[in-house]
């Protein structure tokens, strides 16, 4: 990396100076400090004037790549044409925006409108509980599901903390934040994903209100479901009584217009949705079975769920969501294919040269989603990639492709993005970086 520009110190300094804990969200507080002030497209700028391939899309939502000109011309567009927060009734962009989520997610029979992939799964976890009157959750480790208290144990924990593998049966509640009431984190029973016998060993000692999950875990990077694991999800949620929770929030409109259900072929209760729904501009969604999602406004006031938020529905991020939804829906989802074809070329040549260096490793990938592990085969769980995966080799990795002008996140297994603004002359800018990072820290 070259010598940090004045302009970047006296960002990192007025940052540090100003902000707790120097960037405005802590998950991105990461070795090494690049100041970016740009993006377009497929490329970050940082204050030294460098240019990076971005694969890290400011955790996954730019799909259509950054600052995508229909998407910009939207937003623009409404603004000029007067579109404001109203605050009273409904406006013809909610339901716009509403009528074309409930056409894209079969599923989703109503919708709400919200701000952040944690609001949604706040509401989602409330509507299961004010469904089913019970209030515990379960969900897999390795999962990411939002910050707030219902949720929040931690994305990686370490095998001291979890213990061993176990099955069927739960692991330990690991908060990850202080602040989180003991008795919050006793309602929450983390299992392992692609276990379905410790999902039925905790329905059946447990009052469930529901099972909430990504259906493919990428915060870990890529894992996927195996064969008859959601379908098994679903069977046992009826058997139960607990509903089905998909968090969407990274897989959907990523995996598919229909989200990774529609690749599944299972359909949930309540879904969750965000990132990619706007490209980048800060939106959520909830939907679901229309009697549950009618508790929004149930006649009932004891079965009443309060949804509220100045916020929610905002113009400027409907209008965004609008336009990547018509984009996306456009010629029978040609873009889809498109991104697909530059993933392929992507993950493939990776796996070439991965063997070509005699480096033992596998690309996990889900459409345009990808994590590169480096074990004996892709792993099916959190205590699998504890076991196997070399985050040593990982990390450098990563840091050695940034000098490259590569962009991945720098902390071991983070999902990598693709996006529709990647071009043939990126990837083979990236494969030759790949190639050649591999061979210096060989060569060390």
């Amino acid at each position: 990396m070259a010598a940090i520009s004045l302009q970047a110190e006296q960002i990192l300094e007025r940052s540090a100076r100003y902000i707790a804990g120097g960037v405005v969200s802590l998950n991105r507080k990461a070795d090494p400090q690049i100041v970016f002030t740009q993006a377009r497209g497929s490329r970050l700028t940082d204050a030294n004037g460098n240019e990076y391939i971005d694969y890290h899309a400011a955790f996954a939502p730019h799909l259509l790549g950054h600052n995508h000109p229909e998407i910009t011309a939207a937003v623009t567009r409404a603004i000029e044409e007067g579109w404001s927060l109203i605050g009273s009734g409904p406006t013809f962009w909610e339901a716009r925006l509403a009528e074309l989520l409930c056409r894209a997610v079969p599923s989703l029979e109503r919708v709400q409108i919200v701000n952040t992939g944690s609001e949604a799964s706040a509401y989602a976890i409330r509507l299961a509980r004010a469904w089913t009157s019970r209030d515990d959750i379960i969900t897999p480790l390795g999962g990411y599901n939002g910050w707030h208290d219902d949720v929040g144990r931690a994305v990686m924990p370490s095998l001291e903390q979890v213990g061993p593998r176990v099955s069927p049966g739960e692991y330990p509640f690991v908060p990850i934040s202080a602040g989180i009431p003991l008795s919050t984190q006793q309602r929450i029973h983390c299992v392992n994903f692609n276990d379905l016998d410790s999902v039925e060993y905790v329905l059946r000692r447990h009052r469930i209100a529901c099972v909430l999950l990504e259906p493919v875990l990428q915060n870990v990077g890529v894992v996927l479901p195996e064969p008859g694991y959601l379908a098994g999800l679903r069977e046992l949620c009826d058997r139960y009584g607990a509903l089905l929770v998909f968090d969407e929030v990274k897989t959907g409109f990523r995996s598919a217009l229909g989200g990774y259900q529609s690749v599944a072929g299972v359909r949930p209760d309540i879904s969750i949705f965000g990132k990619a729904v706007a490209n980048g501009y800060p939106l959520g969604v909830v939907g679901g079975r229309k009697e549950i999602m009618d508790l929004f406004d149930a006649p009932n006031p004891a079965k009443r769920v309060l949804i509220a938020g100045t916020y929610n529905g905002h113009p400027v991020n409907a209008a965004a969501s609008i336009a990547t939804l018509e984009l996306l829906m456009r010629n029978d989802g040609a873009i889809y294919r498109d991104i697909e074809a530059v993933s392929d070329r992507l993950c493939s040549g990776i796996e070439v040269i991965l063997a070509e260096a005699g480096v033992v490793g596998v690309v996990a990938r889900n459409a345009s989603a990808f994590c590169i592990y480096f074990c004996q085969a892709t792993p099916r769980d959190w205590h699998a990639i504890l076991a196997d995966h070399d985050f040593s080799l990982d990390k450098r990795l990563r840091l050695d492709l940034i000098s490259r002008g590569v962009y991945f996140f720098p902390i071991p297994c983070k999902q990598g993005s693709v996006s529709a603004a990647h071009t043939s002359a990126d990837i083979d800018f990236t494969l030759d970086a790949f190639r050649a990072a591999l061979k210096a820290i060989q060569a060390r």
